[in-house]
Order: structure tokens, then sequence, then C-alpha cells
């Protein structure tokens, strides 16, 4: 076995304990270490692991999240700078950009996309890549992530097609979009998350008061005006909340339907007008 390769089943073994994907986790490790892709580490594997390889699989054993320590998390088509202060992208909130893609099928695409509670510019951006014709609007109440989402537009081309503006939900936005997103907090406050989740990601991100659904009452009576004629709204919810967050929505006159993500899991709620 090649010094590379015992390096990553070392690191593997040992990362077990505190991760759902080890190899997975000391892959990205080394690629970043090395400062190369995962991919060109899989198929060209330098001769040996550098030394600053040690001290990012510390910090991760530590339960600091894997993307954290890269700075980077992969979305959609897109590659987000992230760090701490900033919800980290899942996979699951691709539900989200699959489900606008399917609603915009055979069109132009939407012209105006609204992302409330945008981050790093998560949702925002994988929309503006894939409508180049779009423009758009991320609102969020940190400064901070605003501040990722700022450099994640510059980078990917996007800042002249991306407005960011620190705001309260959908407070003082005026104006009607073809696509709104949001990928707001809906972990109910005792609920149990994956290591190293509240310990290291903002809470003001993940829990939204004793149900998990409270956000989710500030958006619905400001949702209706926010959806354009023929647009739509995806609202990602947890699993466990395709009944409850869609009552909340219907409670406010909007009919929702279900989104479910790649495990089958209800993942989102649809608003179209």
């Amino acid at each position: 076995m090649s010094p590379i390769n015992k390096a990553l089943a070392r690191a593997s073994q040992q990362l077990a304990d505190v991760s759902d994907t080890p190899r997975l986790d000391a892959e990205l490790l080394l690629a970043a270490a090395l400062g190369i892709g995962r991919d060109r580490l899989l198929l060209d594997p330098p001769p040996i692991a550098p030394a600053q390889f040690a001290a990012m699989l510390e910090r991760r054993l530590a339960g600091e999240p894997v993307a954290y320590i890269t700075g980077h998390r992969g979305f959609w088509n897109i590659d987000l700078e992230v760090g701490p202060g900033v919800l980290i992208p899942r996979p699951d909130s691709e539900t989200l950009i699959a489900a606008a893609v399917e609603h915009f099928a055979g069109t132009t695409g939407p012209k105006r996309i609204l992302d409330l509670g945008t981050g790093p510019g998560t949702l925002l951006l994988a929309a503006l890549d894939e409508w180049p014709r779009a423009t758009g609007l991320g609102v969020d109440f940190s400064p901070n992530a605003l501040e990722y989402a700022r450099r994640n537009a510059t980078r990917l081309g996007l800042a002249d097609r991306a407005e960011l503006r620190l705001g309260d939900w959908a407070d003082g936005v005026d104006e009607a979009f073809d696509l709104v997103l949001a990928n707001p907090p809906y972990v109910a406050r005792d609920a149990v998350l994956g290591a190293g989740v509240a310990e290291h990601e903002p809470r003001e991100a993940l829990f939204a008061g004793d149900d998990g659904l409270d956000a989710y009452r500030r958006l619905a009576p400001q949702l209706g005006r926010l959806i354009a004629q023929g647009g739509l709204a995806a609202i990602e919810i947890g699993h466990d909340q395709g009944e409850s967050a869609a009552d909340v929505l219907g409670q406010a006159g909007l009919f929702s339907r279900l989104a479910r993500d790649l495990a089958g899991r209800p993942r989102a709620l649809l608003v179209a007008r």
C-alpha cells in the first residue's frame, strides 16, 4: 500500500468514531491539504501526505465540520466558501433547486429570484448560476453570513446579478418574485442533532422555538405577496414537518404541496401561483 493510501486508511479508522462518512472526510481533508480536488486525489494521488493534513485531521477529530476546516462546500453546480458563523450547505437543500427546475421546465426560467435567509448565498447563487438571465435578492440578518455571500458572488462571477441585503426575512421587501427560496431554521429547541452541528454551526440558523415552526409562522403571512403570477415558492422543512409546516402555511391561506429529497423524505413545501 502506498504512503498516501496508508495515511487515508489510518485517518478513516480514526474518524470512524466521530463521523458517519470517515473515508470521505479523510479524502476531502487530504485533498484540501494538498490544494487539489478530491477527484484528482483519487485518480492521481501524490506520493505522500503533507504535514498540514495531520493538523486538519485533529480538528475533525475534535468535532469541527469538514466544510469549516477546508473552507469550502459544493452545492448544486457551484462551490461555496463557508466558515464559522454560517450554515453549511446540505445536499438535501438541493431539493428546492430541483423543484424550481421542474416548475420552470420549458420556459426561459425565472427573471427575479428571492432567497430569504441566504446565508453564504447558497440557494440564491445556485439559482442564478442555473438561470443566467435572472437577477436576485438575498436577505439575511447576519452580517457575517452576508460577507461570505458577497465573496461567493464575486468569486462565481455573479455579483452584478445578486443584491445582498441585511434584513429580517421579507420585512421591507415590496416586490413580487418569480422564484422565492428559503431554508429557515426548523429544528425544535430540544432536538438532538448530529455530532458537531449544534456545537459549531450558528444556533440562530438551526433552532426555531419549542416545535421548530417559529420561522414558518413569520414567513407564512409574508409569502403570498412575494410570489409573482406563474411563480413558485420553495421552502425547506424538516423531515418530520410535512404536515405541521403545511398547516402553518394553510392558516395564512396558502396551499402547498410536498417535495421529497433523494432519500424519499419530506424536504420542501412548494407554493405555486
